[in-house]
């Protein structure tokens, strides 16, 4: 029997928000650390599902780390070596991307026997772009099922070299590319066919990478140069920032029903690319304040827009659920990459919002979506997709509230969610 959490509607939010760390920064500074020399302490490190995939595969190839603080410190000893594993290794990674992608590449620089499996819909989730980039580079790589798709295992063999990545479905094969290209025998050169998507997530893999001691040019991200036969090298102390993903359903609740919402974790000096929400929900209405590292949100009057999505993918969800609190018709373009995520989202998103009674029109890569009169009552389907699940949430700011299905597959990224949201709402 499938668990159903009922929120029932809320009259006013308002409050403060500790974000936890960042999903996209805790994966990369783990195998980055991973990969160093020396010993790394990694402060606010998300402790979910994700990083645990990630922990556990480190583990089963001999990286020696340790957690305190209920997971939120971890020390982790760099040893390049260890990814030169002696012997065939299955490693289970859910549907963590960013586990899966990075790790291919990691394993494909040396002569390996690893494969890499997941979940049902980790086994529908492309990766033939990034094969295809790691082959031309040497790598011996093979799919065990479907063409195109984990499960996969790599014998190694990448050396670098000329490299033409299809960049047009998701910035994690460029990123998984650079992270591993500076460890090479060879320098590598990256040509980026077609238009890259997602590329704030480009700009984190490269101010990481800078961390760790290794500088990456590029032409306008479409050529990418990188050194080869390179070594990282622990920055020692490293404090990841809030999720900025996870920070737009607060500031989203408090536009749409504040009072006013502080999230602290992410600000003007934070370098991901999804504080750019704050951005979009200001052009729509609300009431926007920044500092170094906290973003307040506060209520108004707002409106719909029509703007390009592609550089905050995640957080461009939320915007969904707020266009059914807006005046007007809300076109979100440029997102097609939707489709390739946890779960089909433009598909999902439309399902869902027409629930509700919203009018939706769903393109190849956009969604229009204009609210009803009055919002209805519905069980919402979470496709055991966490940013669903984070989303429909704030239906319970309408004055019918909302019942998710299966709302434990926040524990993707956000296990103490419906707590941290409840803090905030007032009956």
């Amino acid at each position: 029997m499938q668990k159903i959490l009922k929120l029932s509607p809320v009259s006013y939010v308002n409050g403060v928000i500790y974000l936890p760390g960042s999903k996209s920064i805790s994966n990369r500074v783990l195998l980055l650390s991973a990969l160093a020399n020396g010993l790394t302490t990694i402060n606010n490190l998300l402790d979910s599902e994700d990083t645990r995939y990630m922990l556990s595969a480190l583990q089963k190839i001999g990286i020696c780390y340790s957690l305190s603080d209920k997971n939120k410190t971890c020390h982790i000893e760099g040893n390049s070596q260890s990814f030169r594993v002696k012997y065939p290794i299955s490693l289970f990674l859910g549907n963590a991307g960013t586990a899966m992608r990075p790790l291919l590449s990691a394993f494909s620089l040396y002569t390996n026997d690893v494969t890499l499996t997941g979940n049902s819909r980790m086994h529908e989730r492309p990766i033939k772009h990034l094969v295809n980039a790691l082959q031309q580079g040497g790598a011996m790589i093979e799919y065990k099922n479907n063409l195109g798709y984990p499960p996969i295992s790599t014998k190694g063999g990448f050396i670098g070299g000329l490299i033409t990545l299809n960049g047009s479905i998701s910035s994690q094969f460029l990123t998984s590319l650079l992270m591993i290209a500076p460890l090479a025998l060879k320098n590598t050169t990256i040509f980026i066919k077609g238009n890259l998507v997602s590329k704030p997530y480009i700009d984190i893999t490269i101010n990481l990478i800078k961390l760790f001691g290794v500088n990456i040019r590029h032409d306008s991200y479409s050529v990418f140069y990188i050194k080869g036969n390179q070594q990282y090298k622990t920055p020692g102390n490293y404090t990841i920032e809030g999720d900025a993903s996870s920070a737009s359903y607060f500031l989203a609740a408090s536009a749409i029903k504040g009072g006013s919402v502080k999230v602290v974790g992410v600000g003007k000096k934070s370098i991901q690319g999804d504080i750019k929400f704050a951005t979009v929900l200001e052009k729509m209405g609300a009431i926007i304040n920044w500092g170094d590292s906290f973003i307040i949100s506060t209520k108004n009057k707002l409106k719909a827009i029509d703007l390009d999505m592609n550089h905050i993918p995640d957080a461009a969800m939320t915007i969904a659920i707020v266009a059914l609190f807006s005046k007007g018709t809300t076109i979100l373009r440029n997102i097609y990459n939707w489709r390739v995520k946890e779960t089909d989202r433009l598909s999902a998103m439309t399902n869902e919002l027409k629930k509700v009674g919203a009018i939706v029109q769903e393109g190849k890569d956009f969604l229009s979506i204009s609210p009803p009169n009055g919002l209805k009552l519905a069980e919402i389907n979470t496709y055991d997709d966490h940013r669903m699940a984070m989303c429909f949430s704030l239906l319970c700011l309408s004055d019918v509230g909302v019942n998710i299905v299966n709302p434990d597959c926040v524990v993707k990224t956000y296990p103490t969610y419906f707590q941290d949201f409840s803090a905030i709402c007032k009956k």
